[in-house]
C-alpha cells in the first residue's frame, strides 16, 4: 500500500540516534556528550521498551525469579550472582541490539550471552567480582585501623573508646567503600555491550567502558538524577512501575552505548 503523504510522523526505533544505521562511525574510546543526553538515553530506552513490553516484561520477571533462586544459596548465590551477571547483560544487549535494527526480541536472548562470548562475559563477572571484594577489604581495613586507633587512644585516657570515633571510622569507611565502587561500575557498565557487539577482549572492555564513563560523567550524573525520580514514581504504586522501569534501564544502557560509541 502506498504510504498516505498526509499522515503524522511517526518515529521509529531505528530512527533515534541510538539506534544502528548504515551511516554511523564507531568510536572505541567513546565520546563526550552533552549533559543532557544522560535524559534522552531514557526516552531512547522507552522507544525500544515500547517496541515488545509484553516481551520485556516477561524477561525481567524470569531474570528476577533466577536471581531469587540463585541467591537463597548462602554465600555462593552471591558470589555467582556478580559472575553470572554480564552473562545476562551481554544477551540482552544483543537483544536490544536485535529490536533497534527491526528485529524481534525474545526470551531466548535472556540466554543468549551463555552461547556468545561466555568465557569473555564471565570473566567480565569475576573482574568485577574481585574489584568489590577488593574495595570491601580496603573498607574493612580503614575501619579496622579506625577502630584500633582509637581504642589505643581511649587507653590511653582511662576510656575503652572515645565517643563517636566508631561513628566516624565506619562513615569513613563506608565513604571509602563508595569511592572505589564508583569506578568498578564505571568499568562495567558498558562493558558486556563491547564483548558480545564489538569482539572486545575483556581487558580492553573494562578500560573502554570506564575511559567512556569518565569523559561522560556530568550526563551521568544527569541518567542518576532521572533515575532517582522514576525509582520513586516506579515503586509508589506497590512496585509495579519496575515491570516498566526495569526493563527501560536495560535499554538505557544499549542507547547510552549507542549515542557515546557511535557517531553519525
Amino acid at each position: 500500500m502506498a504510504t498516505d503523504p498526509y499522515a503524522a510522523p511517526r518515529a521509529r526505533v531505528a530512527d533515534l540516534p541510538a539506534a544502528a544505521g548504515p551511516d554511523v562511525e564507531f568510536i572505541p574510546a567513546g565520546r563526550a556528550v552533552p549533559a543532557g543526553h544522560g535524559w534522552t538515553w531514557f526516552t531512547a530506552a522507552w522507544a525500544l521498551f515500547r517496541e515488545q513490553p509484553g516481551t520485556w516484561v516477561l524477561i525481567i520477571v524470569v531474570f528476577l525469579v533466577l536471581s531469587i533462586v540463585i541467591g537463597i544459596v548462602p554465600v555462593l548465590g552471591n558470589l555467582a550472582g556478580y559472575v553470572l551477571g554480564p552473562i545476562f547483560a551481554g544477551g540482552l544487549m544483543l537483544g536490544c541490539h536485535e529490536l533497534a535494527r527491526g528485529g524481534e526480541l525474545r526470551l531466548g536472548h535472556l540466554f543468549a550471552g551463555f552461547q556468545d562470548q561466555l568465557s569473555r562475559l564471565a570473566l567480565l563477572g569475576v573482574a568485577y567480582l574481585v574489584m568489590v571484594l577488593g574495595a570491601l577489604f580496603v573498607a574493612f581495613a580503614v575501619a579496622g585501623a579506625g577502630l584500633g586507633f582509637g581504642w589505643l587512644v581511649g587507653m590511653g585516657g582511662g576510656d575503652s573508646l572515645p565517643a563517636g570515633v566508631g561513628t566516624t571510622t565506619i562513615l569513613l569507611a563506608a565513604l571509602v567503600a563508595l569511592a572505589l565502587m564508583i569506578p568498578s561500575a564505571m568499568a562495567i557498565w558498558f562493558a558486556p555491550a563491547l564483548v558480545v557487539l564489538n569482539d572486545f577482549g575483556v581487558g580492553d572492555a573494562l578500560k573502554a567502558s570506564f575511559a567512556a564513563s569518565l569523559k561522560n560523567f556530568v550526563p551521568f550524573l544527569v541518567y542518576g538524577a532521572v533515575f532517582v525520580g522514576l525509582a520513586i514514581l516506579a515503586t509508589i504504586p506497590f512496585a509495579l512501575g519496575w515491570l516498566a522501569l526495569g526493563p527501560t534501564i536495560v535499554t538505557s544502557v544499549y542507547t547510552a552505548y549507542r549515542d557515546i560509541f557511535y557517531a553519525e
